[in-house]
C-alpha cells in the first residue's frame, strides 16, 4: 500500500516549508503560519506530520508540536487553543480526578514534560478516574494550576504541570474521542497518546532528515588524503544507513498516521513501531551522522548538534527502546 502524501498534502507540506524557510523571527513565524492556515487549519495526522518534520528539520522557533498535534481532541469550535500536553501522553498518570460535588471534579497530582505550556491556553492532562482513564480540559489561568520549567536539552522547552486542587466542571474530563462519520473515533486518553507519539515521532524524522542533508554535504565537501570523503567506501556505506534510517522511519510515521487519520485500529502498533525506530535506529543514525563530521559533529554552533540535541529528548519523552517495546509487546497480548 502507497502511504505517500496525496496532492493536498504534498502543497501542505511545501507550503510549510516555503514559511519555515522564509521566516527566523518567532512572532512573525507564528503570524505566516496562522495566515497560511497551516495551524489554524484542520490538518489530520498525515498533515501534521508533515509539517512538524519540516518544523524538527529547521529548529523552528514557534510552538508547532503541540498545535499540531492535538488536533484529533479539539473541538472545531474550540477558543481554547493553542493548547498542549504532556509528551508521552501514556504510561502511569501522575494526576487523578474525583468527584467533588454535583457536576464538578477536582483533579490533584502532576505532569511532567508539557511543550511549550507556557504559551497554551488549555492543557490536555491524561488522569485516572474512578471510571477509568480520560483526558483532562484545564484552563491555564485555573487556580491550583502551576508550571515549572524543566530542562530538554533542546530547543522545545518544556514544564512540569503541578495540579493542587484544580477544579473543573464535569464537561471538562474527555472520555471518548470527537465524533467522526457518526462514530466515536475511540478513547480520549488513548487518542493523545496516538496523538503525541504521532508528533514525537515527525520530530525526531525531521531531526534525522537535515543531519542527513548536513551529512552529505559535508562528506562531498570535506577532503582527506586528497580526495573527497564522499569517494571512500566506509564512508558512503555509513551514510547509506543514515539514509535507510531516514527512509524506515518516515514509512512507518507516514502508515501510523495514514491509519489514524481513518480510525484504523492498526494505527496503535504502526505508531508504536514508529516511535521505536525514533528511538533506537534514528539515534544511532545520528550518532554515525556526527562521527562522519569528526569533531565538528560536537561542536554546539554547529547545526547538527541541535539536530541531535531534538531526537535525544524525543527518544527520552518517548522512555527509551525498552518503554516502546514493552508497548508493543502489550499490544501483542491483548
Amino acid at each position: 500500500m502507497d502511504f505517500s502524501p496525496d496532492e493536498p498534502q504534498e502543497d501542505l507540506r511545501a507550503l510549510a516549508a516555503e514559511v519555515l524557510d522564509r521566516e527566523d523571527d518567532p512572532d512573525r513565524l507564528r503570524r505566516a503560519l496562522a495566515d497560511t492556515g497551516i495551524t489554524t487549519a484542520r490538518q489530520g495526522a498525515v498533515g501534521a506530520a508533515l509539517v512538524l518534520r519540516e518544523a524538527a528539520a529547521r529548529a523552528a522557533p514557534a510552538p508547532l508540536l503541540p498545535a499540531l498535534a492535538l488536533d484529533p481532541l479539539l473541538d472545531p469550535a474550540d477558543e481554547a487553543a493553542p493548547a498542549t500536553a504532556p509528551v508521552p501522553a501514556s504510561g502511569p498518570r501522575g494526576a487523578r480526578a474525583r468527584p467533588d460535588g454535583p457536576g464538578t471534579v477536582r483533579i490533584d497530582g502532576a505532569a511532567a514534560g508539557v511543550p511549550h505550556a507556557d504559551e497554551a491556553r488549555t492543557l490536555l492532562l491524561p488522569v485516572d478516574t474512578p471510571d477509568g482513564p480520560a483526558v483532562a480540559r484545564v484552563p491555564a489561568d485555573a487556580p491550583g494550576l502551576t508550571l515549572t520549567p524543566q530542562h530538554t536539552g533542546a530547543h522545545i522547552p518544556a514544564f512540569r504541570a503541578g495540579l493542587d486542587g484544580v477544579r473543573l466542571a464535569s464537561g471538562g474530563l474527555l472520555t471518548e474521542g470527537p465524533i467522526t462519520d457518526g462514530h466515536a473515533t475511540g478513547g480520549a486518553a488513548r487518542t493523545l497518546h496516538l496523538c503525541t507519539l504521532t508528533a514525537l515521532t515527525a520530530t525526531a524524522a525531521g531531526a534525522l532528515r537535515a543531519a542527513l542533508d548536513l551529512t552529505c554535504a559535508h562528506v562531498r565537501t570535506r577532503h582527506q588524503f586528497g580526495r573527497p570523503l564522499a569517494q571512500l567506501q566506509a564512508v558512503t556505506m555509513r551514510v547509506a544507513d543514515i539514509s535507510i534510517a531516514s527512509r524506515a522511519l518516515d514509512a512507518a510515521l507516514l502508515a501510523g498516521a495514514w491509519r489514524l487519520d481513518r480510525g484504523d485500529p492498526d494505527a496503535a502498533p504502526v505508531l508504536e513501531s514508529a516511535a521505536l525506530l525514533a528511538t533506537e535506529d534514528a539515534l544511532d543514525a545520528l550518532h554515525a551522522a556526527q562521527h562522519l563530521h569528526g569533531g565538528l559533529g560536537v561542536d554546539t554552533a554547529y547545526p547538527l548538534h541541535r539536530h541531535f540535541a531534538t531526537a535525544k529528548w524525543v527518544s527520552a519523552a518517548l522512555g527509551g527502546p525498552e518503554a516502546r517495546l514493552a508497548a508493543l509487546g502489550a499490544l501483542a497480548c491483548r
